[in-house]
């Protein structure tokens, strides 16, 4: 691997590390600290959710150490956030508020998580 090759794969690295902090950290919140009015089944399908927005982050870490080799997973992680982004959007469009936090939300999971994942895909050796 070339000089430039491991610049612009440590990049990538580094890209993914610090987006990876937003699911991590928000996965890890919404499991300690439900959102308010949940009860019961709805508190619990909370926690749930979170936990997979926790190991969302999580994959997307254990990808960092050779990731110019987990293109797939990353593919495969990707379509699951901006599905989830826009049925995010969707329920915008049907009257949920428009908050910073869901801005915020929708902006990772519809710009940066499909940018990042193309640009790990110009990693990949060629053949």
């Amino acid at each position: 691997m070339g000089a430039a090759s491991v610049v612009g794969k440590r990049a990538v690295q580094t890209s993914f590390a610090v987006a990876g902090i937003v699911p991590v950290v928000a996965g890890l919140w919404g499991v300690f600290h439900p959102l308010a009015g949940s009860l019961g089944s709805e508190l619990n399908h909370g926690r749930y959710l979170s936990g997979l927005l926790l190991a969302i982050g999580l994959v997307f870490w254990a990808s960092i150490p050779d990731i110019e080799r987990r293109t797939a997973s990353i593919r495969v992680l990707t379509v699951v956030v901006v599905i989830g982004g826009v049925c995010r959007l969707l329920g915008v469009m049907m009257g949920d508020p428009l908050s910073l936090p869901v801005a915020g939300a929708l902006a990772m999971e519809l710009a940066v998580t499909p940018l990042l994942c193309f640009w790990q895909s110009r990693l990949m050796p060629r053949r």
